[in-house]
């Protein structure tokens, strides 16, 4: 019924082709894509990429129950966008040490968490061995508790510290304790682009690398992009379409979480944020785009609850979880909510208030009760 509204509407003829590739699940090409970023409105998105969702998860909406431990603030790099940075000794700096991350565990212990999220800024001090020594306790301490952890930034810093190859150092870190690795440090793949607003951290191909052995490992991991400073649409196809070409190599990737850029404190304020309309925008050409990473993530504390809401119509099918508090990534930037915070029945209800059904996922989506 939508294709049949589509093809009757007074849209272009290339968008309505994109429509029936659609809806035909065949896979749209960069230069539809485009496309799609350039001239399609809000509603033509929306349909298209909530078919695509339906298609793949019905009206199941994921979200688990996971806390974050941030070892450090202490960072090498200085990334333009980045709110969250300090110095050794500079106020608002933190070095967690393992018995006070062993705590921040421990005040779990007896509530139904199924995920820990570890990652932070890179110390020059601390190496593989370090990380593996917390991976080890947790392990230890709480065995069937996931461990979702460091950023391929982070990868890179710690195993050439340690003098590893990569995939030498994944292994090792497996061994240690590690279930699968977060998405984050992508930021934008674009050359150019990574060079204003990165430039000294990991590069594309060492990001891409990082993630690749990690699939090759058995380590599965998720796929992020930072969007809504500097770059152009065209560099957002051109990052997805690296994503979806490892993807179709590995298949290790879960989901793709777009990162909003925030604006305060840091170096690139200046620019302001983009719309919710166009955070909107991005979920739904996502979602159509990656045709082989089975779900997209709307990451609620970045975005608000409210836009979270209204993304579950827009290809997204992923809230993440509980966080409880434990991340100061978002806060530092000024987001609106800051206290990263909602219990079990919150996340329920909102996802209920707007006709999805809650699904209380593990890491690697296992479904472990509908709601």
């Amino acid at each position: 019924m939508e294709l049949e509204i589509i093809q009757q509407s007074q849209i272009s003829n290339a968008l309505k082709q994109i429509a029936e590739k659609v809806f035909a699940n065949q896979r749209i090409s960069p230069e539809e894509g485009l496309l799609l970023y350039q001239e399609a409105d809000l509603g033509f998105l929306g349909t298209l990429a909530n078919y695509v969702r339906e298609r793949l998860h019905g009206d199941k909406t994921y979200f688990n129950r996971n806390f974050h431990i941030e070892p450090t603030n202490i960072c090498i790099y200085n990334c333009e966008f980045c709110s969250y940075k300090r110095n050794f000794g500079q106020e608002g700096a933190w070095e967690y040490n393992l018995q006070e991350m062993m705590e921040m565990v421990k005040t779990y212990d007896g509530q139904a968490i199924t995920e820990v999220h570890i990652v932070g800024g890179v110390h020059p001090k601390r190496d593989l061995h370090y990380y593996g020594e917390i991976l080890s306790a947790i392990k230890a301490h709480r065995p069937k508790l996931h461990i979702k952890a460091f950023t391929a930034v982070e990868l890179e810093f710690m195993i050439k510290k340690a003098g590893f190859s990569i995939e030498e150092g994944l292994k090792k870190l497996k061994a240690y304790g590690l279930d699968s690795i977060p998405g984050g440090g992508a930021e934008i793949f674009d050359k150019e682009i990574r060079e204003e607003v990165c430039g000294a951290k990991s590069t594309t191909d060492i990001w891409l690398e990082i993630h690749e052995t990690a699939h090759k490992v058995g380590l599965p991991s998720n796929a992020t992009i930072l969007y809504g400073h500097i770059e152009k649409y065209e560099h957002r196809i051109d990052h997805m379409l690296r994503l979806r070409n490892l993807q179709d190599r590995t298949n290790g990737f879960n989901t793709y979480i777009p990162l909003k850029f925030r604006k305060e404190n840091n170096h690139l304020s200046h620019l302001g944020e983009v719309s919710t309309e166009e955070d909107l925008r991005n979920y739904a050409v996502s979602r159509i785009f990656l045709d082989n990473i089975p779900h997209l993530k709307a990451y609620w504390p970045m975005i608000g609850k409210q836009t979270t809401q209204l993304a579950l119509s827009f290809g997204v099918d992923d809230i993440d979880g509980t966080i409880d508090d434990s991340t100061k990534i978002y806060s530092m930037a000024g987001v609106e909510d800051q206290n990263p915070k909602l219990n079990t029945e919150s996340l329920i209800k909102l996802i209920k208030d707007v006709k999805r059904i809650p699904i209380e996922r593990d890491t690697v989506y296992n479904e472990i009760k509908v709601y």
